[in-house]
C-alpha cells in the first residue's frame, strides 16, 4: 500500500474543493498549502510506486489534483484581489 500516494490524493482533492469555495484569506492559504503538499506527496508517491509497483495511479491523481488545486487557488486569489481593488477605487472616487 502506497501511503504517500493516498495522502497526495486526499491533499489534492481538498485543495481543489477549498480553492473553489474559499471565502476568506485563511481558506486560500490552507488550499494553497494542501495543493503544494499534494504535489510533493504525489512526486514521492510516484517514486515509491516505481520501487514497489503499487499506487502509481493514486500518485498521479494526487499530483494532478495538487497542481489543479494550486493553480485554481492562485487564480481565485488574484480575482479576489482585483475585485477588492476595483471596489475600493470606485468607493474612493465617490467621495
Amino acid at each position: 500500500m502506497n501511503v504517500k500516494a493516498i495522502i497526495a490524493l486526499v491533499c489534492g482533492i481538498l485543495a481543489v474543493i477549498l480553492s473553489l469555495i474559499a471565502t476568506s484569506t485563511v481558506l486560500f492559504i490552507v488550499a494553497l498549502v494542501l495543493g503544494i503538499l499534494g504535489i510533493v506527496f504525489g512526486a514521492m508517491g510516484m517514486k515509491e510506486a516505481k520501487a514497489t509497483g503499487t499506487g502509481k495511479g493514486l500518485a498521479v491523481a494526487g499530483l494532478v489534483c495538487g497542481i489543479i488545486g494550486t493553480v485554481v487557488c492562485a487564480i481565485m486569489f488574484a480575482c479576489v484581489v482585483c475585485a477588492t481593488t476595483a471596489i475600493a477605487g470606485a468607493l474612493g472616487s465617490l467621495g
